[in-house]
């Protein structure tokens, strides 16, 4: 194990103390997935600059996975203290690492396809591992931008517009990022669309173009969430592509399936109860399963009061409009206000009033005389409670919801496993949007750069999910552990908390008798054994 000691009387070489941190990790991961040799292969370069595309694009994913307070576009100055011969190759400095150097190669980017790049670097990536997968996780998001954007001829299609944010930022333009993930939180597709495209359209499209582009030799699973449960979209895949899908709580079978009060079979997992329906829904045979969910239940429970009290003031108001109304007789009256408990059953009337008032035909002040025309109208007066059987059954539904795949043969168990799993790519999204990885604030004038970026940010996820998923399989396989935040042994470290523990890591270099000596320090057995676990080519990086 090489050692980590500091000579005393070493003569340092002023500014040679700079920084690896874990970066050597990310150059590793980078390294044995194979990415720049793809990269390099499908936009080659064509001019005589010192550094290929692939380099460029690790330079900007150890930028983007660098966890600092820079945002990308300065990434020239996050070099400063970093080992860039030692991560990029000899001879390789920070005057390499310029904007121009960025922009050739984003617009090389977005001139060959992001998707289709990301695309070719997967399946090399997957043919060249052995994880495998039989869940993929689609879903969308919004990135908000700010400044004036126009659709630029290389920007294929993708307008940056006003849409439905998903981060409540209505005040600014945006572009919607679909992707999807494997059941190990990898990501494996990307596509860019308007800002404006809605989910419904997005979802079916990821899911039509990971049919066509993985080609999975098992049973492969598209999972999405209530707004691609469409008839056009069901339609469309029709039974050959499997998915698995949660069915919208709005339509009128789910809400027939969930008040028939069906008896429901105990899970795998004793939080959750289950009950089968066979559908044809949209002409597609399929399986429908509703679900109890305890904790959903009990998250449920929590804002139930609120909404019952909400639900009595939107009553009360109609209630007044109401009696505010006049009938020309009693039965009309009181018509009127059994409709109104019709539309409202979650109420009754503590009490009920028809009242009959007389009065003249004209405006004249004063009581009618006894020869002079009248009329009488009658009003509803009541006062509302609560009808506790209505309630109660209201409350017996919280924590229901419907699942749906057109894989009839598919277990309750398996699906709901399955389904569970969504929150991947949701995870993705996070990781994505988290304050620390700062590539997430997109700051480009063309929408095909901005495309391009989003394919790169993607791709700093790949690597990161893709070293996660390796350490965690050598941990298991070897039955070895490591020492998490909690200073507890586990197999099932987060690699960011991995890169934290990487964060004192050093370069020094000194002169002793005429020679040049580089050492590494800040190294502890720990660290090393992280290294070994994960490969020679991350080892490497440290020697």
């Amino acid at each position: 194990m090489p050692t980590s000691a500091v000579p005393t009387s070493a003569d340092f070489i002023e500014g040679s103390n700079i920084s690896i941190g874990h970066l050597g990790i990310v150059a590793g991961a980078f390294d044995t997935l194979g990415i720049a040799e793809v990269v390099d292969r499908a936009i080659p370069k064509t001019r005589h600059h010192h550094l290929t595309h692939g380099d460029i694009v690790k330079a900007m994913v150890l930028n983007g996975l660098g966890f600092v307070e820079r945002r990308l576009y300065l990434y020239p100055a996050f070099f400063s203290d970093i080992a860039v011969d030692r991560l990029l190759g000899d001879g390789v400095t920070v005057d390499h690492l310029n904007d121009d150097v960025l922009g050739r190669t984003l617009d090389a980017i977005a001139a060959y396809g992001p998707t289709e790049l990301f695309n070719e670097i997967v399946a090399e990536c997957l043919l060249a591992s052995d994880y495998g997968t039989h869940c993929l996780h689609v879903d969308t998001t919004t990135f908000s931008v700010s400044g004036a954007y126009d659709a630029d001829f290389d920007s294929r299609d993708m307008t940056i517009t006003y849409g439905h944010p998903k981060d409540g930022r209505w005040d600014l333009k945006q572009f919607v990022l679909g992707m999807a993930t494997d059941q190990h939180g990898i990501p494996l597709f990307l596509q860019t669309f308007s800002g404006n495209e809605s989910d419904k359209k997005t979802l079916l499209t990821i899911i039509t173009q990971l049919t066509e582009n993985l080609q999975h030799p098992g049973k492969v699973y598209h999972i999405a969430d209530a707004a691609f449960y469409t008839a056009e979209n069901l339609a469309t895949l029709g039974t050959h592509t499997f998915w698995i899908s949660r069915v919208p709580a709005t339509l009128n079978e789910v809400k027939d399936l969930i008040a028939a009060d069906p008896s429901l079979q105990p899970c795998a997992d004793d939080r959750y109860r289950y009950a089968e329906h066979m559908s044809e829904y949209a002409g597609i045979p399929q399986k429908w399963v509703i679900y109890h969910s305890a904790p959903m239940q009990e998250q449920q429970e929590k804002t139930f009061a609120k909404r019952l009290e909400n639900d009595r003031k939107k009553a009360e108001t109609s209630l007044r409009k109401l009696g505010a109304r006049e009938f020309a007789c009693e039965p009309d009256a009181r018509i009127a206000a059994e409709k109104w408990l019709q539309e409202h059953l979650q109420f009754r009337f503590s009490s009920l009033d028809i009242r009959a008032t007389t009065r003249k035909l004209t405006k004249k002040r004063g009581r009618p005389k006894a020869d002079e025309p009248v009329e009488t109208v009658y009003t509803v007066s009541a006062e509302l409670e609560y009808n506790p059987l209505v309630v109660e059954q209201r409350r017996q539904k919280l924590g229901r919801f419907v699942l749906a795949t057109n894989d009839r043969e598919l277990s309750p168990d398996e699906l709901l496993t399955n389904y569970k799993e969504q929150g991947t790519v949701e995870r993705g999204f996070r990781f994505l949007k988290d304050p620390s990885f700062r590539v997430a604030e997109i700051y480009l004038k063309k929408p095909s750069r901005i495309q391009a970026l989003a394919m790169i940010m993607v791709l700093c996820l790949f690597v990161y999910a893709m070293t996660e998923f390796r350490l965690r399989r050598n941990l298991q396989e070897t039955g070895e552990t490591v020492t998490d935040q909690t200073k507890k042994q586990t197999q099932r470290p987060t690699l960011k908390w991995v890169f934290f523990r990487f964060r004192g890591v050093r370069e020094l270099r000194f002169r002793a008798e005429e020679a040049v000596t580089v050492i590494v320090t800040n190294m502890t057995q720990e660290l090393w054994k992280i290294l070994r676990l994960l490969g020679e080519e991350y080892e490497n990086y440290y020697l």
